[in-house]
C-alpha cells in the first residue's frame, strides 16, 4: 500500500504490474543515458575551441546519428507493445466480478455465484486513512480474474495501482479488466476520475486470499 515519502511504485502484486515496472525502469535508463550523452556533448562543444575537420561533411557520422535514434525508439516500442498486449490479454477468466460505481461508493456483484453482492463504503474509523472500506472485495490468488466496471450515475474509474489495472466506469457501458493476483494481502485503490464533491472518499479495498479460503467464504455467503 502507499506510504509516506514513497518515491517509487508500490510493490507489484500481478504479472501486468511487474511488466509495467520493468518497462518504466528500462525507459528511464534509456532516457538517462541520452541525457548524459547530450549533456557531455554540450559541455565539450562549449569548452573545446578546436574543430575536428574529419567530422565536417562526414556521411558516416550523419548515417550513424540518423539510424541510432531509430534503434533506440524500437528498443522502447517493443517492450511497450508487450506490456500493452499483456494488460489486454483476453484469457478465459476463472472468476468474474462486476464493479458498479455510485456517488460515492462501490458495489460488487459476483456473477459466477448466486446472491453474492454488497456495497463497499469508506470506513471512517480505520487507521488506514481514506483507503479502508467496510466491505472488502474478496478475490482468490493465482486465478484469472475479470472485473467488469460500469457506473450508475456519472463516470468513475476503478483503479488499483499495485495490480496495474485501471478502467473507466461509464454509465451504460461495460469495461473489463483482466489480471492475476500473485500473493495474498490487502491492496488499496481509489476512484481515479473526478466524479463529484466526494470523489476522494470512495476507495477500493481488495483482500486476496488462497482459493481454499475463498471457496469457504463463498459457502459462508450463501
Amino acid at each position: 500500500m502507499p506510504t509516506w515519502s514513497m518515491l517509487m511504485f508500490q510493490d507489484s502484486a500481478s504479472p501486468s504490474m511487474e511488466q509495467l515496472i520493468f518497462f518504466h525502469d528500462f525507459a528511464m535508463i534509456v532516457v538517462s543515458m541520452i541525457t548524459v550523452l547530450v549533456g557531455l556533448n554540450l559541455i565539450f562543444i562549449s569548452t573545446y575551441k578546436f574543430t575536428d575537420r574529419l567530422l565536417l561533411q562526414s556521411q558516416v557520422t550523419e548515417i550513424v546519428w540518423t539510424m541510432l535514434p531509430v534503434f533506440i525508439l524500437l528498443s522502447i516500442a517493443l517492450p511497450s507493445l508487450q506490456a500493452l498486449y499483456l494488460l489486454d490479454d483476453p484469457f478465459s477468466p476463472n472468476i468474474s466480478v462486476k464493479a458498479i460505481g455510485h456517488q460515492w461508493y462501490w458495489s460488487y456483484e459476483y456473477s459466477d455465484f448466486k446472491n453474492i453482492e454488497f456495497d463497499s463504503y469508506m470506513s471512517t474509523d480505520s487507521p488506514v486513512r481514506l483507503l479502508d472500506t467496510d466491505n472488502s472485495l474478496i478475490l482468490p490468488t493465482h486465478s484469472q480474474i475479470r472485473v467488469i466496471a460500469t457506473a450508475s450515475d456519472v463516470i468513475h474509474s476503478w483503479a488499483v495501482p499495485s495490480l496495474g489495472v485501471k478502467a473507466d466506469a461509464v454509465p451504460g457501458r461495460l469495461n473489463q479488466l483482466m489480471f492475476i493476483i500473485n500473493r495474498p494481502g490487502l491492496f488499496f485503490g481509489q476512484c481515479s476520475e473526478i466524479c463529484g464533491a466526494n470523489h476522494s472518499f470512495m476507495p477500493i479495498k481488495i483482500e486476496a486470499i488462497p482459493m481454499t479460503s475463498f471457496l469457504a467464504w463463498v459457502n459462508s455467503m450463501n
